[in-house]
């Protein structure tokens, strides 16, 4: 879509540089002509000065301004003399003198009074005949005025059925859509109708000849706001989540509070207002943690690399199997990830519902029991082992007996027993009850909708 717009531009840059080339090419032939147009012909055998000097005074005598000029001919040099009223009926007068056959120059002797009532006259003549035409034209203009706000009135009655609209569109923001829409067309409607009663439709395609260009130019100035009003469009047709959803979109996790013409309101786990441009939740990546309650946490635990790897892994599931919250459909996992030098690191993964434990509770919950069950079946725990040696000295054994002597006099912490009835996983809601709270303040905007499918 946007190489078919850049080669529409394109092709539209390449019209614009072949115009001006036939204009220029145009504006060169006039220069090579001297600047003249289309001979005025004198009759046929009457090119003599004498005929050359009739037929300017006629001309000069049908054209106001011109009227006081008095052209003298004398071998084909034609001399004006004589008083207009500004330069540009001179340059007109000349104009008219140099496209007479039989001419051979033109001398310039007329007098630019530049009078203010000269000038005046003839602009207010102008005026006043435009005014007379109005005078004369206005009933033709009443009944364009009267068919252009009928029409508008027409379209502006059919967008104020609001009940209507709110039944056949999906959400209000599509409703006041459409409602926009029918009223825009109802006053363009009106407007040709009005013109085409005046005969004036040229007036309008010139005019929706620059209106396109300049919506262009504008388009892509505003390609952002359009592109997030299309997105609010879609989003408010393909809803992707709910209000109080716990979601994820590109890295910005939080629930979210309502979907408006603009923006995305989150609010974070932090109970901060999070607002993302429709546009970016249209095209991101989302994570939804609430379309399916059930969700699987993960952890690993090492043991030492003498104990038995499958009795850890069985130790671990039982323990995870005997915890409340954990289901048991889908069953806990368990499973070797890797031996390392001074231990083996076990997997385990187990499912949860959210709507009953609070995820992050119910993993620190699990990873306390499998690691308190296998210590105290005698699994070891390892830390890792660092040994250095250096020739002459052996660092290691006496590093070794100076641990184990601290160690023998300091006293073993007792491990804390707990029973899994004692983990506390209740959900956690305040989050939740704010966005509620603020949920329940009527006058916001919010396009998300229970009765719409969820895409």
């Amino acid at each position: 879509m946007v190489y078919n717009l850049f080669q529409l531009i394109r092709l539209f840059a390449l019209a614009i540089i072949w115009l001006c080339l036939i204009a220029g090419v145009a504006f060169a032939q006039t220069a090579d002509n001297g600047g003249l147009s289309t001979p005025i012909a004198v009759e046929a055998g009457r090119a003599g000065d004498a005929d050359i000097r009739q037929r300017l005074v006629a001309i000069f005598s049908e054209i106001d301004e011109l009227r006081d000029l008095q052209p003298t001919v004398r071998e084909g040099v034609v001399v004006l003399s004589g008083s207009v009223p500004n330069e540009t009926a001179a340059e007109r007068a000349l104009s008219l003198t140099e496209r007479l056959e039989g001419i051979v120059a033109v001398e310039d002797n007329i007098d630019r009074t530049l009078s203010v009532e000269d000038n005046l006259n003839p602009l207010l003549e102008r005026y006043q005949a435009t005014l007379e035409g109005l005078a004369r034209a206005w009933p033709l203009y009443a009944v364009a005025l009267t068919a252009f706000v009928l029409v508008a009135l027409l379209g502006y009655a059919v967008a104020s059925a609001s009940a209507l609209w709110a039944t056949v569109a999906p959400n209000p923001f599509i409703a006041r859509l459409i409602v926009q829409t029918i009223r825009i067309a109802g006053i363009l409607l009106g407007l040709l109708l009005a013109l085409s009663i005046l005969d004036a439709m040229a007036l309008f395609g010139a005019a929706a000849g620059s209106a396109g260009l300049i919506g262009l130019a504008v388009g892509f100035a505003v390609r952002d706001t359009i592109e997030n009003y299309i997105a609010s469009v879609m989003l408010s047709l393909r809803q992707p989540f709910r209000a109080n959803d716990h979601v994820v979109i590109d890295n910005h996790e939080g629930i979210v509070v309502r979907l408006t013409s603009r923006a995305t309101i989150l609010m974070t786990l932090e109970g901060n207002h999070l607002r993302i441009p429709n546009a970016q939740v249209f095209k991101g990546i989302i994570l939804n943690y609430t379309r399916n309650p059930q969700r699987r946490l993960e952890f690993e635990l090492g043991v030492d690399a003498d104990d038995d790897p499958l009795a850890a892994m069985e130790a671990g599931d039982l323990a995870l199997k005997k915890l409340p919250f954990i289901l048991t459909d889908p069953q806990p996992l368990a499973g070797i990830k890797e031996v390392g030098d001074s231990s083996i690191v076990i997997w385990f993964a187990a499912w949860v519902d959210q709507r009953d434990a609070n995820f992050l509770k119910a993993r620190s919950g699990a990873i306390n029991a499998v690691k308190q069950v296998l210590e105290e079946q005698g699994f070891t725990l390892p830390e890792p082992i660092y040994r250095l040696r250096i020739d002459g000295m052996d660092l290691a054994n006496l590093a070794t007996s100076q641990v184990r002597q601290k160690a023998s006099q300091k006293p073993a912490p007792q491990p804390r027993s707990m029973d899994a009835a004692d983990i506390d996983v209740t959900p956690e809601l305040d989050v939740q009850k704010q966005v509620e709270k603020e949920r329940a303040q009527g006058d916001q905007e919010d396009l998300l909708n229970d009765a719409r499918p969820v895409e």
